[in-house]
């Protein structure tokens, strides 16, 4: 066995723990010292509202927020680092061949139903998820196991992938040892995935008959999906209330937190979708923070005593192309003319926050595999003419999706993107169609292959490179229209070679073979701020987006 959680250099993890402590110590005396009043509620603010209160069914940022306060993970990542670090498992292993995870899990945790957490809990979820059937087991309602563990016990599609989860078996009270097929670079990232928060056993056993219904594109979850006390979870809150009408979670200090108590007693999430909205009632002090600031706003709210920590950069926008719905896209010499036609610099210095930059592959330049070798596709509006009229497409005509109720960490100001982009395009005789759809109807539209091209991007789960490019790239896509076989089977030969230094050469070559093939134009990489009160202590801000607001108090 391998020991995965000491990675680092003695004398660097000494150094590290020596901040830890330094700053855990400032934060408790801030607590201790300042005269607010924890049981005054802390409001935030997201984007949009949380889609179920049971993480496994969704892929969202928003609900995944929500998630990381209620429920646990077994590895989790250090306190605003990218470095994996142990959650409800202390410690753990992996055999040399990386097909068997030990896990040594803390002593003492508790779910807020009073269940007691312990290895029988840990299997009792993954056999849960393994064993899913029907409609639980569309790619819209169990995708990052699909992603992280491939098919289900038994496959009921013929186009889902052979499971790479075999076995979850509690050795002992605390041990519980996790069997997967093959060795796969998306672990150990994988076993932090809010998406695999750790549930009661209860809550388990008591919903197991509960169904999805309706059809693809319009399911409904199980009500206790929607209704606050049907879950339970280990996380220092537990969610008391859904007011689906007003978009707003309550959730309420766990006082049997295994931790460090959250500094807040109750803690609101509160979606509102406008930006501007969202920094006037800060200004007002109906919230007290909210994430995405526009990054017009970062300056004067600063100046105006307001605390805005940008995050690091962890994420990439792109446009993409989808190649089956506009048979022109599925020509590489219009791909790339598309491409030449967009100025991204300007979308950089005008619409991104300080520090955002052209994207040149689909991954940021912050992860090792990221390549200098590219093939790069500079803005040059004659050349995109030129190339449009060799392949035939001086007319061409393309939908372009975005959406409209939404900001991502990527993509701050979706319609000001598109605006610049669909000016650039008719600049050299494309003809744009825009369709705009909410957020909760666009991802399921451009998973669908709906639209021509379209905005999206990602915002890293872990740290590794494949948590990106293998994120599209690593099997046929709707999405892009991508059936290219060479490519895919490349991509599974770098996930599964256990070499790191190979791993990442690999790694570089994919990123220039994407490049090639253009299925889609990256845009930009962008550090996305948060903003809060002046009168509130701020958790570690994550280029994850992974706060943990049990951090967070009153000054």
């Amino acid at each position: 066995m391998f020991r995965k959680s000491s990675r680092r250099p003695l004398a660097l993890l000494a150094a590290a723990t020596s901040l830890v402590l330094v700053a855990t110590a400032c934060a408790e005396s801030d607590r201790e010292g300042s005269g607010g009043d924890d049981s005054e509620p802390f409001v935030f603010a997201s984007a949009g509202d949380i889609s179920t209160l049971d993480p496994f069914f969704t892929s969202d940022g928003e609900t995944f927020r929500y998630s990381r306060q209620v429920f646990e993970t077994l590895l989790e990542h250090e306190s605003g680092g990218t470095e994996i670090v142990g959650g409800l498992a202390e410690d753990w292993e992996q055999s040399e061949d990386g097909t068997e995870w030990t896990f040594y899990l803390r002593d003492g945790v508790t779910f807020h139903d009073g269940e007691e957490f312990n290895a029988e809990a840990v299997c009792a979820n993954f056999d849960r998820w393994f064993n899913m059937t029907g409609p639980y087991q569309d790619g819209n309602n169990s995708y990052y196991w699909q992603t992280i563990f491939g098919g289900f016990a038994e496959n009921e599609n013929e186009d889902l992938d052979e499971p790479r989860f075999e076995s979850c078996e509690a050795t002992d009270d605390l041990t519980a040892v996790i069997t997967v097929s093959e060795y796969s670079s998306v672990f150990p990232g994988g076993f932090s995935l809010a998406a695999f928060g750790i549930m009661s056993p209860a809550v388990i056993e008591r919903v197991a008959d509960e169904e999805i219904t309706g059809e693809p594109g319009s399911f409904t979850l199980p009500a206790y999906t929607q209704e606050a006390g049907t879950v339970a979870g280990t996380g220092p809150f537990r969610v008391t209330e859904w007011n689906q009408d007003q978009a707003e979670v309550t959730l309420e200090r766990h006082d049997g937190y295994w931790g460090e108590p959250a500094g807040f007693e109750t803690m609101i999430l509160r979606a509102i979708p406008d930006e501007n909205a969202r920094r006037q009632a800060l200004e007002a002090g109906d919230i007290h923070g909210y994430d995405l600031v526009a990054p017009a706003d970062v300056e004067p709210l600063e100046a105006a005593g307001f605390q805005v920590p940008t995050r690091g950069v962890f994420n990439v926008l792109y446009m993409a192309y989808q190649q089956e719905t506009n048979e022109a896209l599925a020509d590489l010499e219009v791909r790339q003319a598309l491409a030449h036609a967009v100025d991204r610099q300007r979308i950089v210095d005008t619409i991104l926050p300080e520090g955002g930059e052209v994207a040149s592959q689909f991954m940021p330049d912050t992860l090792d595999g990221w390549s200098s070798d590219v093939r790069t596709y500079e803005y040059d509006p004659d050349l995109a003419q030129r190339m449009l009229a060799d392949a035939g497409q001086e007319d061409l005509t393309v939908e372009f999706c975005y959406p409209t109720d939404v900001t991502r960490p990527y993509m701050p100001a979706p319609r000001d993107i598109f605006d610049v982009i669909a000016a650039d395009l008719d600049a050299v005789g494309v003809t744009v169609e825009p369709t705009t759809y909410e957020w909760t109807e666009y991802i399921p539209r451009t998973n669908a292959g709906d639209c021509d091209m379209y905005l999206l991007g990602w915002t890293g789960d872990y740290n590794d490179a494949y948590n990106f490019i293998g994120t599209w790239f690593s099997g046929p896509s709707d999405e892009f229209g991508l059936r290219d076989e060479d490519l895919f089977e490349a991509m599974a030969e770098a996930s599964s070679n256990p070499d790191t230094g190979q791993r990442i050469a690999a790694y570089e070559e994919l990123n220039e073979q994407i490049m090639e093939i253009l299925p889609g134009l990256p845009v930009s990489s962008s550090p996305p701020s948060i903003a809060f009160a002046p009168d509130v202590v701020p958790p570690n801000v994550s280029p994850l987006t992974q706060e943990a607001f049990r951090e967070a108090s009153w000054q």
